[in-house]
């Protein structure tokens, strides 16, 4: 049974409607004018399929309530209805994200069926949306967002490095997530009610940096005023992460590999070894065979570093994720109970073509900047950072297939049953996907006979 909230400010269209839609079935929440109606759709503990509105009504139009619906009920549909000499507003109603219209005075037939296409279409669309969220939960890792083939790759290495205590090496440009990685690996180990220590090897100077990573005793070194533990100490019984390992001076890596060969540290200044029980995770945007055989790192702590090795690709070698990280950042930025704007057409093709030099911690700052200059709850291009804009500014994205509408424009002006065919050929790909290929277990969860399944399944050319 769906729900339907149906707004118009005559009593009589309202009375005939709720007749009509109660008969077929639905449950329906009539709203005189569309002041109730905004009340409504502020009140979240109502829950609507579908909204049919008037479009002429004072003092709040159906157009407000259409815009409304659209910052604040992402997953209801929309139907206008409008006067025969207003089907250029619905029209335009239908540019802004509604999905039909109805002119008045409107046949049955024809209204009953509007509503049954736009239901449908909702349903279809749902059953998309949670089949994605089964097939994204097998990459799922806290912060990590895995769309591409790249980035599955990646998280399926997580899923196979991470219960043993190898010592794991992360290549990647700066900005591309190599420490989300490394606590990926962490939080999925045997270690994880352990501590993960990260250090930058490139932020400190020599001296400071084996002090940190070995402690060291009391006047070891001018300041040395009280004895004090080393990171290595501190994470014993869990993981230590060493991000720009290539920046460790030579002499310090002898130390490191001394560590990793019989698990034991001597803080600077001291007599005595310390056994630490320590997994090691390093990481390096520079080309560590490059340096070897340029002298300046060790061959013996590349061996025992890269027992396996892990590639972030760059995010414009990965762009299947672009849209993902940014609807990520967002939820991240504006909260569970935040409302979630909108981002127009032309500033996501400028997102999803632009190549992002910084990664995603450029992504990450682009996205926080357009928020903050964001209005109406709809990012657009004008909102993103001046940088993206200059680096777009001679594309052309008219020629773009989708420029000219948003998501339900894919489908307007389709039969039903064409629309109902794609999004079934989509469906049962998914279910296929996530059966791993396997298409009697796919039959089974479609609840249909293989036969039926095989006859349905689009041919290789398609």
């Amino acid at each position: 049974m769906s729900r339907i909230l149906l707004v118009d400010d005559e009593p009589s269209i309202l009375s005939v409607l709720s007749t009509l839609l109660k008969a077929e079935g639905h449950e329906v929440e009539p709203a005189r004018g569309g002041e109730k109606a905004q009340a409504l759709l502020r009140d979240e503990g109502q829950f609507f399929d579908l909204m049919i509105s008037d479009i002429r009504m004072t003092p709040v139009d159906g157009m407000q309530l259409l815009k409304q619906a659209r910052r604040e009920r992402h997953g209801m549909a929309v139907i206008m209805l409008t006067a025969y000499g207003s089907v250029e507003t619905a029209v335009e109603a239908m540019k802004e994200g509604a999905f039909d219209y109805v002119t008045k005075p409107f046949k049955v037939d024809e209204l009953l069926i509007t509503v049954k296409r736009a239901l449908e279409y909702i349903n279809v669309l749902a059953e998309n949306v949670s089949l994605k969220a089964k097939l994204e939960s097998r990459y799922q890792f806290e912060n990590i967002v895995a769309q591409s083939p790249a980035m599955r790759s990646v998280c399926d290495m997580i899923e196979r490095v991470a219960p043993t205590d190898t010592t794991v090496l992360i290549y990647g440009q700066s900005g591309t997530g190599k420490e989300l990685v490394a606590k990926a690996v962490h939080a999925h180990s045997l270690r994880k009610t352990k501590e993960f220590v990260p250090i930058n090897c490139a932020a400190l100077p020599e001296p400071l940096l084996e002090s940190e990573l070995f402690g060291h005793v009391k006047g070891a070194f001018t300041g040395a005023t009280t004895n004090k533990e080393g990171l290595f100490e501190v994470a014993n019984g869990g993981t230590i992460f060493l991000d720009e390992i290539s920046s460790m001076p030579m002499s310090l890596q002898g130390k490191l590999l001394r560590v990793l060969q019989e698990r034991e540290i001597r803080q600077v200044g001291g007599t005595k070894t310390t056994k630490v029980d320590v997994r090691v995770l390093a990481a390096t945007n520079e080309h560590l065979e490059k340096m070897i055989s340029e002298g300046t790192f060790r061959e013996d702590l590349y061996y025992r570093l890269s027992v396996i090795p892990i590639e972030i690709k760059p995010l414009c070698e990965r762009r299947e994720d672009i849209l993902a990280l940014v609807y990520h950042v967002i939820r991240n930025t504006v909260g569970e109970t935040g409302n979630m704007p909108d981002i127009d057409h032309e500033a996501q093709l400028m997102l999803e073509n632009y190549d992002w030099p910084g990664n995603v911690r450029e992504l990450e700052n682009a996205i926080r900047h357009s928020l903050t200059f964001a209005k109406e709850g709809v990012i657009t291009k004008s909102d993103l950072p001046a940088r993206l804009q200059e680096a777009m500014s001679d594309v052309d994205f008219s020629d773009d297939p989708a420029s000219s509408g948003g998501a339900m424009e894919e489908y307007r002006g389709k039969s039903l049953k064409g629309f109902l065919r794609n999004k079934e050929k989509e469906y049962l790909q998914m279910v296929l996907d996530l059966m791993d290929g396997d298409k009697e277990k796919a039959a089974q969860a479609l609840k249909i006979s293989l036969a039926t399944l095989y006859r349905k399944l689009p041919e290789p050319s398609e």
